[in-house]
């Protein structure tokens, strides 16, 4: 659901505006380069309190850029003496010219400000993409895990954009030329299968090579990342709700002493469950939702269809049931992210069995195809989906609980600000999947 943190769509798939349209820098502005080096090792920035992140085989830069000054010419300056320092491919040989950068702001929100970096004076230099943190990114994600992980997928399984290095607060990612789907494109039954063959892939991902042969965090948790999740996010949610503005009745529908009860007893219910296909341990990217995922514009010769489809986004990544991942996209179905009430699903835009099962079959297939072990047959299909569609009915309220908790968190600074009008009601959104995860409950019988 992460679209709200970095505004409601992929921070790597807007197309590139015009020239002019964006901001260029004034060569009459600029500060010189030894000046601007100084002044950046003694800024005090809104980020300063954002955690150096660096990992083992990528370059790191000591700069920090303060995402609100990117209209600055000694933001551009930083940005390409950054690029020099990381020896970005091209951008760090290449006789730039500071005017001819074109720095275009995507999003920027609680978690990133994300920019496009280009220089069309000099075709050669391929679009990039400029990640900065926010001072508040590190309250429900793991830098340090997410890095690894983007890392880790795209050196060794070519999922997901390339980590061309990192900078104290921030990082430089591959740009692809793609757009972002929408709500309706994933509701296409073929770009549905393309997904689906897609998260299969990510799925066979082998969990020990990303973490190493131990997951301590996942220790207390069974080993799946959601549980652990509503484990460390109950308090701070606590503390949210316990805000003075925060009313009584709001605190009464959310009901945590209530939730957690029923948590414990899902949770104890679901995992006494026969281990199935759908509920097997994989590493599962937990956030598949529409802005997450980008078609590429330019189709290449030779490759898979399914491989146009592009993942983007890792920040909630981890192991968890191949069922839950699933149910957690089904539900982005009913979510549109660009309305006049974001925070608000439509559950009768819930796929269909039918549509479901659509998404099954390519995802069963392209799994038994990565473990050497293909569907025999129609009748062994059928069986897989219908068993596989009851993993996933099941998995939707763990996706329900743990969003449910993550917004009244993510609540917290617009509360303390009395924010009348927020530009995504997280207490509202919290409500819903609240609501929802007590209605499948009863549904389940637990």
């Amino acid at each position: 659901m992460t679209p709200i943190l970095s505004p409601g769509f992929s921070s790597s798939s807007s197309p590139l505006p015009p020239a002019g349209t964006s901001r260029q820098v004034s060569t009459s502005s600029l500060q010189t380069l030894a000046d601007l080096l100084v002044s950046a090792s003694t800024a005090q920035l809104s980020e300063a309190n954002v955690e150096v992140v660096r990992e083992e085989g990528v370059r790191h830069a000591k700069f920090k850029l303060d995402a609100r000054h990117y209209k600055k010419s000694s933001f551009c300056l930083q940005v390409i003496e950054i690029l020099r320092k990381l020896h970005v491919p091209g951008w760090y040989t290449a006789q730039i010219l500071p005017e001819d950068v074109i720095i275009h702001k995507v999003s920027g929100a609680l978690t990133n400000a994300v920019f496009f970096v280009s220089c069309p004076a000099i075709p050669s230099l391929k679009t990039l993409l400029l990640r900065v943190y926010g001072p508040s990114s590190g309250s429900l994600i793991s830098r340090p895990r997410e890095l690894h992980i983007l890392h880790v997928l795209s050196s060794q399984y070519k999922i997901g954009p390339r980590v061309y290095g990192t900078f104290d607060n921030g990082r430089i990612e591959e740009y692809f030329n793609s757009v972002t789907l929408t709500p309706e494109d994933i509701r296409d039954p073929q770009t549905s299968q393309w997904i689906g063959a897609r998260m299969a892939e990510l799925h066979s991902v082998d969990i020990e090579t990303v973490y190493g042969p131990t997951t301590p965090s996942l220790s207390q948790s069974n080993g799946f990342e959601i549980a652990a999740n509503v484990s460390s996010w109950l308090g701070p949610a606590q503390d949210v709700l316990e805000l003075p503005s925060v009313t009584s009745e709001t605190v009464q529908e959310l009901g945590l002493e209530d939730f957690k009860k029923e948590w414990d007893r899902y949770l104890s219910w679901v995992l006494q469950r026969p281990h199935t296909f759908g509920t097997r341990r994989v590493f599962a990217h937990n956030d598949a939702q529409y802005g997450n995922l980008l078609r590429l514009k330019d189709g290449n010769e030779g490759v898979d269809e399914h491989r146009q489809i592009i993942v983007v986004d890792f920040e909630y990544a981890a192991p968890n049931p191949a069922a839950y991942d699933i149910a957690n996209h089904f539900i982005e179905w009913t979510a549109n992210y660009h309305c006049s009430t974001p925070h608000l699903l439509t559950p009768s835009r819930y796929p269909t069995f039918e549509e479901r099962s659509n998404f099954y079959a390519a995802y069963i297939h392209h799994a038994g195809m990565l473990a050497e072990d293909p569907v025999q047959d129609d009748a062994q299909l059928e069986k897989m989906i219908q068993d596989l569609d009851r993993d996933v009915l099941i998995w939707a309220a763990a996706s329900h609980a743990g969003w449910a908790i993550w917004g009244i968190v993510q609540a917290r600074e617009d509360i303390e600000a009395a924010v009348a009008e927020p530009e995504f009601d997280y207490i509202g959104y919290a409500k819903g999947r609240m609501a929802a995860f007590r209605a499948d409950l009863r549904q389940l019988g637990i």
